[in-house]
């Protein structure tokens, strides 16, 4: 079974805060670099219509909870 639109973009963002903390922590991002921002630039382009400000702050309070745990 196929993931839906928001399935698939709720994997996309997940992903790119994990790639974002790596590389924050590493040091390898842009000065100035915030995490919508790198999200929304290194989503693919056909689920950019998908990926929105909301849905990161969703997910990233929903991992952040998750993890603070």
């Amino acid at each position: 079974m196929p993931l839906s639109r928001r399935e698939r973009a709720v994997a996309i963002v997940a992903g790119a805060i994990a790639a974002y903390s790596l590389r924050s922590d590493g040091g390898s991002l842009p000065a100035g670099t915030t995490l919508a921002d790198f999200v929304l630039r290194t989503a693919p382009d056909d689920a950019r219509g998908d990926v929105t400000a909301d849905l990161i702050d969703e997910v990233f309070a929903y991992v952040s909870r998750a993890h603070g745990s």
